[in-house]
């Protein structure tokens, strides 16, 4: 072959548009399935726990609660880190640590060193969910911002479907600390994978051709250009649909109601999605008095409901509502609602059970990309790491406070209608909150 030729045919290459980022995506699936497995897998070896070590419901709770002060704690720092050193080697780190520190749980000689443990998993695993969001913030175009996270946000609910039914049956088969050391296995391998594979930008990747790379850039590069905005009637008047200036600084972001309040929702829902994932497990066996195993499969169904609606409600974000985030947002808060009161008054029937719990999986998970779609269109390549981070930091802290709260309701009262009944109350004052803030529109 000649030079011009070669030249010809490599031209030809580089102008075919390939599909990388979805590789990049189904990584980032992967290692949240293995990052969301080692976080959930204490609400099922706590009714173990809870018996071995013998603790009350605030105890069991506040072993479940700890890993989201931790984790919330160094969000933010891991936001800065990442704006100056990219994702590559921190998250192959951060998933090398909190891997290590789950095979750790399982030697431990009392709750109190738990605890600390699960604090430190926190920590560990803090770094993940920005470097996630951020990859796909730098990695896909603003009509599949959504559609991507959604497919993210899919990994947190594949995770408990299985998580309960694997963990259940190594608790009942080899003990409950078997479950940590088998869990800290896939991390290994999967931290190896991701530096192998994946870069901060996809300018920095030799796989992807530069049709891919104009392709995902699009936007950035007519961002000069107004373009005419479909009308949703009604539904923009609602959400407040505008025009809004970039947070281009650091001050911007920390300033913006919008982010506050994005942030403060997401505490709300994280309430809920942790407090139920921390205690329908232990719901199931003392309130409903299933078996461990059955226990388990009826566990998994809040998360197969979310698993669906996760991966829906990304696609109805760019699709339907055409990168609208409000109203799945809105969506999510309401219908989770009325889902708290169907659970409550639900008969007592595993079938039934099942049902209800799937629906309030679903719901509560339709509009869960979009919170961390909605600071997308808000902030710049800088600055997102950051309000991402805010968000996540700041939600999670809902992971550290309603284990425990609930824990606290059930010591003075045992009745779990009343922990539904709060998490109820949590999702209204989120709904409320969620439209007082703007909808900026994505050029």
């Amino acid at each position: 072959m000649t030079l011009p030729e070669a030249k010809v045919s490599t031209n030809s290459a580089l102008r075919k548009k390939s599909g990388y980022r979805w590789i990049v995506l189904s990584l980032v699936f992967i290692t949240y399935i293995v990052c969301y497995a080692d976080r959930t897998n204490i609400g099922v070896v706590l009714p173990f726990i809870q018996k071995e070590f013998v603790l009350s419901n605030f105890q069991a709770g506040a072993i479940s609660s700890f890993f989201f002060l931790g984790y919330a704690v160094s969000q933010i720092p891991a936001g800065f880190l990442l704006s100056k050193k990219g994702i590559r080697g921190i998250v192959a780190f951060a998933v090398i640590a909190f891997s290590v520190i789950t095979f750790l749980l399982g030697t431990v000689s009392g709750a109190a060193m738990l605890i600390v443990l699960r604090l430190a998993l926190g920590l560990a695993e803090g770094p993940v969910p920005v470097s996630m969001a951020t990859t796909i913030n730098n990695w896909f175009p603003a009509k599949e911002k959504a559609t991507a996270t959604g497919v993210y946000i899919a990994s947190t609910q594949l995770a408990p479907i299985f998580v309960p039914i694997v963990a259940a049956a190594i608790a009942v088969s080899f003990g409950w600390r078997y479950v940590f050391y088998w869990f800290a296995i896939p991390g290994i391998v999967i931290a190896i994978i991701w530096y192998l594979i994946v870069r901060t930008r996809p300018e920095e990747s030799s796989r992807v051709s530069e049709a891919e790379l104009e392709y995902i850039r699009q936007e950035e590069v007519a961002k000069e250009t107004k373009v005419e905005q479909k009308s949703l009637g009604w539904i923009d008047k609602l959400i407040r649909y505008q025009r809004i200036e970039r947070l281009s600084t650091y001050k911007s972001v920390f300033t913006s109601w919008n982010i506050w309040g994005n942030t403060l929702t997401y505490f709300l829902m994280n309430s809920v999605l942790y407090g139920m994932l921390t205690w329908i497990p232990m719901y199931l066996v003392n309130a409903k008095g299933y078996s461990f195993m059955k226990m388990g499969f009826v566990a998994s169904t809040p998360a197969i409901g979310g698993l669906i609606g996760a991966l829906l409600g990304g696609v109805i974000s760019d699709k339907v509502f055409l990168k609208r985030r409000k109203p799945t947002m809105l969506i999510t808060a309401i219908a989770t609602a009325i889902m708290m009161l169907v659970v409550v008054n639900i008969p007592d029937n595993a079938t039934l059970v099942s049902l209800s719990l799937g629906l309030a999986g679903f719901f509560l998970n339709i509009g869960w990309p979009a919170f961390s779609a909605y600071p997308m269109g808000l902030t710049n390549h800088k600055t997102f790491p950051i309000a991402i981070a805010t968000v996540n930091s700041g939600g999670n802290l809902g992971g550290f406070f309603s284990p425990m709260i609930v824990g606290a309701i059930l010591d003075a009262t045992g009745n779990y209608n009343l922990a539904f009944a709060f998490f109820g109350s949590l999702l209204v004052l989120g709904f409320l909150i969620i439209l007082s803030l703007k909808e900026p529109v994505q050029e």
